[in-house]
Order: C-alpha cells, then structure tokens, then sequence
C-alpha cells in the first residue's frame, strides 16, 4: 500500500484512501496501520497539489475568480426613508396582536406588504424583490418572513414552475381565520348607502336667476316694501315668462 501510494497520481489518491479503509473494515489491517497510511495519502495529496500549482503558475482553489463581475446586493436608494416605511407598515398593524407578536418589524412589514395585495386582489402575485423594495427589507428577510407564515399556518404558497423557463412568481394566499377576519375589519369592503342632497329647492331659485328681464314703462313699476309706488322717473324690471 505505500509502494502504491508513492507511485500514485493525484487522481488516484481518493480511491486508496477508500481502498485502506475497505482493508481496515475487512480486518486485513488494524488501526494504527491505517491511520498511518490515511496519513501518508494525505500528505501526498497536500504535496501534489502544492507542486502542480506552481509547476502550472494555477491559481489555488480558494481564490478562483470568475469573469463575470461579482452580484451587487439590493440596496435601497435612500435607507433612512426605507426605515421609515419598514416602521410605518409594521405599525399600522397588519397582523392581529396574537400574531403579530411571533414576528419581527421587518417580518410584519413584509407581511403587511402581502396582507394589503391580498384585501385589494385577493392573493398576492408580487416577486419578492417587489415585496422587499415595497416593505423596505431585503429580500432575505423577505423570504424567510413567509416562509415562516407558511410554517405556521398562515399563507399558502402556491409555486408556478415552468419548464425551460423562467418560474412564475408564487402565488400568495391568507389561510388564517384570525387573519381574514382581522383584514375584513381594518378594510372593509362594500359600499354604504348616502342620502342624496335635496337640489330642488336650489334648481328653483337658480331658474328664477337665470329667467331674462323686461323692463316696464314708466311709472307702472309697482310698488316697495313700504306700500308706496316707485317714485317718478325710476325703471322697474320683471321677468319674462
């Protein structure tokens, strides 16, 4: 077994290592023999590499790069303002107290995000970079905050895998009775019954403004407040029927 190991490639080293032990479990070597020759293996194996890398000029397995430039992390334009948001939304109390309590702000922000999707369409269709930029978390936390509501109950997601393509956003849908009954209070829907104004009076007086005026002769004007006709000389008007 050490001629072999000796004389191996660094391709062969992994199928001795494995042989030693198969030898070992089979009783044809004890312990400290084996031991002893996993350890010679791996020193061969740490020598070979060391060589070929700086026979080759390689670059070692820990620092390989890549052509493509490195993925930017999503980072909100303005933090402070996506603070604000992820603090609003979770106050505002998307959850009922018992469940709200079982998760963090930024988690109840992400969940209020979903929660008003579903009261307005009824299930909730946005990607999780929707979700995440609209709620002002990352999408990490995005996606751990419903994975945890689907654990516990509370959402169904429904995944639309496509074939040779690109996968459909989950769909998103409240399961929790607690929940619904929650929305249905914080966002009623329906429409309630309003008294109409009463414009009839009002078309009436704006008739009379609008009728045209036709002046009268002279002295045939009628007469004031007072009981007395107009004086001479004035002009009185009427309307025209």
């Amino acid at each position: 077994m050490k001629e072999l190991v000796a004389a191996a490639l660094l391709s062969q080293l992994d199928g001795l290592a494995l042989d030693v032990w198969k030898a070992h479990g089979a009783g044809l070597l004890d312990d400290g023999e084996a031991q002893h020759l996993a350890e010679i293996i791996h020193a061969r194996k740490a020598a070979q590499r060391a060589t070929s890398g700086h026979a080759s000029g390689a670059t070692p397995l820990g620092r390989l790069t890549s052509i493509f430039p490195a993925k930017r992390r999503q980072r909100p334009p303005d933090r402070a303002a996506s603070i604000a948001r992820r603090r609003t939304i979770a106050a505002s109390g998307p959850l009922p107290p018992a469940l709200a309590s079982r998760f963090t702000e930024g988690q109840r922000a992400v969940l209020g995000i979903v929660a008003d999707e579903v009261a307005s369409r009824g299930e909730c269709k946005m990607t999780i970079a929707e979700i995440s930029a609209k709620a002002g978390v990352s999408p990490r936390l995005a996606q751990t905050a419903i994975r945890l509501a689907e654990t516990d109950g509370l959402l169904l997601v429904v995944e639309r895998r496509r074939k040779g393509q690109v996968n459909l956003p989950n769909v998103l849908r409240v399961l929790s009775r607690e929940w619904t009954a929650w929305l249905r209070r914080a966002r009623p829907t329906g429409c309630r019954r309003l008294r109409a104004t009463d414009t009839k009076g009002f078309l009436k007086v704006e008739q009379r403004l609008a009728e045209p005026l036709q002046e009268l002769p002279r002295g045939q004007g009628g007469f004031h407040g007072s009981g007395s006709p107009h004086p001479e000389g004035t002009r009185s008007w009427k309307a025209v029927p």
